[in-house]
């Protein structure tokens, strides 16, 4: 673990007898981010988030935060915030009454300074409803409040296990938003399956399939990593011949029946990526030698969906 982390796991596993939910995780989470971490269900992802909360107890390997490793108990606990996938409160209560609640479990009296509990729901937002029963509270409030009485202890870390999976856009946005403010504040890990949501906020983010590790990375640098191997050409006055030509030029591994719309053609190339750049060159010097009109002549850029689609699958993965 590097001064700048603020979670390191080395071969952090963890089976119930038979059942591999984690095997061998290895990751270092750089301090202030906001890390998406992602898999189908059945991943092991709720499983890695309670041994980080210290909820269970891994099989073999080894996780800190701050420094501080899973094994020193209550002084790891102290760093860690946590936010269950589905959160409950006693509705009764006000949103105020629930934060001085868990702040009352807190052996630190400081968590339980008024002037600090007011500044955490302000925070999250819930100033104006903090003296309303958290029964009348939507879905997004709940999540926001849930967020809330993570950030008592003020922890380095806060884990969020599916935070927006069951919220409406409006909630969806309300918390991605309060994750996006507290970069840097503290360090936000949370799981997902929502991928736009990942793409829209994650500075990192790891893949974990069947319990194991598939890729981990930059959300630009990851997406950047699947843009180089297909070429969008839009042509106008193309013929038939113009596919077979550009089909033919050096570095393209094939081309899709183009899709026509009047007199304009769109052609799908995948190319060498190493020679990204000459083949566009090539494709500009074809079409102005014959004058026909470049409407598109650019990388493919994949979503987030698309390059997850990519790694989960084993054939893929094992290229």
């Amino acid at each position: 673990m590097t001064s700048a982390s603020a979670i390191s796991t080395a071969g952090l596993t963890k089976h119930y007898g038979e059942v591999r939910a984690v095997t061998d995780l290895t990751l270092d989470v750089p301090s202030g981010s906001i890390y998406g971490f992602l898999g189908p269900n059945g991943a092991g992802k709720t499983t890695v988030l309670k041994v980080l909360a210290g909820l269970i107890r891994p099989t073999s390997g080894s996780a800190s935060v701050a420094g501080i490793p899973l094994a020193a108990g209550e002084a790891y606990r102290r760093e860690v915030g946590f936010l269950a996938q589905e959160p409950r409160f006693y509705d009764w209560m006000t949103g105020r009454e629930t934060v001085a609640f868990v702040a009352s479990l807190v052996p630190d009296p400081a968590t339980s300074d008024p002037a600090w509990l007011d500044k955490i729901i302000a925070t999250v937002g819930l100033a104006d409803a903090a003296d309303r029963r958290t029964g009348t509270y939507s879905g997004g409030m709940r999540q926001r409040l849930g967020i809330a009485q993570a950030l008592v202890t003020r922890p380095r870390v806060l884990l969020l296990d599916e935070p927006v999976s069951a919220l409406d856009p409006i909630g969806r946005r309300e918390v991605l938003d309060l994750m996006a403010q507290l970069r840097g504040e503290t360090t936000v890990f949370y799981s997902t399956h929502i991928l736009d949501d990942v793409e829209r906020v994650s500075d990192r983010v790891a893949i974990l399939d069947h319990g194991h590790l598939v890729r981990e990375a930059a959300t630009a640098e990851l997406l950047s990593s699947f843009t180089l191997d297909q070429l969008r050409v839009v042509v106008v006055g193309a013929t038939d011949a113009t596919g077979v030509d550009l089909a033919g030029l050096p570095g393209v591994r094939s081309i899709e029946p183009s899709a026509r719309d009047g007199d304009v053609r769109t052609y799908l190339l995948t190319i060498e990526p190493s020679v990204a750049g000459q083949i566009q060159r090539a494709v500009t010097r074809y079409v102005a030698d014959r004058d026909l009109t470049l409407v598109e002549n650019g990388l493919v850029r994949l979503d987030l969906e698309d390059v997850f689609l990519r790694l989960v699958d084993s054939k893929e993965r094992a290229a």
